[in-house]
């Protein structure tokens, strides 16, 4: 059995994993709420694997209402070491169209409404974040990508923003302004923040489905013309998934231990409250700490 647990969190269009073995479904409470849906674990090749719809089966939950820090922490409970999210994006640049796979490397956060950390309560931490994916999951799907045969765009940042409207002419026209921007879209912040926090190695395979309506030339964006791509997209990442598992990743990742010294707060003035809700990472943290003396 291989060392990595992959996860991989579903985005619009991707409800289902096919072609698991010992396949199980958990049904997790979480000291946050309950995650977006039953969290569905298999086996390939001799990786394990987990599934998480982000949006819930039939998809229930509008970007704003999803329990990021329940998905994040449910993952982790069950173990998992690499995170692997696949978002429906619009595109900014005129070089990645409509069906492009873009493995970007950073994001910019424009959402307004989000929990978006697991340290508050009375325990406080402050993760580097200079670089919010992880270059050991970036590579492993690189190569996936590689061997199914699937052409991946890499770089760039996603604009997240809050939604579940589309952004504006004026907005859209102003994103692509910043440096760096390749891809807009609304789910993964604060994903990523958490991922980091849980001390998950994750990364973001973003599907673009349209050209956000900052392209004149082009229609504005309609759920029929997404969902009319979407599905071609999806079949291009399930592929990538799949050959994921057949070489999952295998490189030392620093979001592995990414609370070792972001903890401020002295043990002794943590409540006993925030403790237990946070005891799945102050254990970890505690036992490589115990481990090192």
């Amino acid at each position: 059995m291989s060392g990595a647990v992959i996860a991989v969190i579903g985005g619009s269009g991707l409800y289902a994993v096919e072609g698991l073995d010992d396949v199980q479904e958990h049904r997790i409470e979480t000291p946050f709420g309950a995650p977006s849906d039953a969290i569905v674990e298999g086996v390939r090749n001799g990786t394990r694997m987990l599934f998480l719809p982000r949006h819930g089966r039939g998809h229930r939950f509008n970007p704003s209402e999803i329990n990021y820090r329940a998905n994040i922490w449910a993952l982790r409970s069950l173990g998992a070491t690499d995170v692997v999210s696949v978002s429906a994006v619009g595109s900014m640049r005129e070089d990645l169209p409509p069906g492009t796979l873009v493995l970007v490397d950073s994001f910019i956060d424009r959402t307004v409404s989000r929990p978006r950390t697991f340290f508050e309560g009375g325990v406080v931490a402050h993760v580097q974040f200079a670089e919010p994916t992880s270059a050991r999951t970036r590579a492993a799907v690189q190569a996936a990508a590689a061997r199914a045969g699937v052409e991946l765009r890499l770089g760039g940042a996603y604009v997240c923003i809050e939604g579940p409207q589309f952004s504006t002419r004026a907005e859209s026209t102003l994103y692509r302004t910043w440096p760096n921007v390749a891809v807009i879209g609304m789910t993964n912040l604060p994903e990523a923040r958490l991922a980091r926090e849980a001390e998950l190695a994750y990364c973001t395979m973003a599907l673009v489905t349209d050209f956000d309506c900052w392209h004149t030339g082009h229609d504005d964006v309609s759920v029929e013309a997404v969902v009319a791509v979407m599905r071609a997209n999806v079949a291009k990442a399930k592929a990538v998934i799949e050959a994921l598992a057949d070489a999952p990743p295998t490189a030392p990742c620093p979001s592995h231990r990414a609370l070792d010294f972001a903890i401020m707060t002295a043990p002794e003035a943590i409540p006993a409250e925030a403790r237990a809700r946070l005891a799945l990472f102050l254990d970890a943290v505690q036992a490589r700490r115990q481990g090192a003396l």
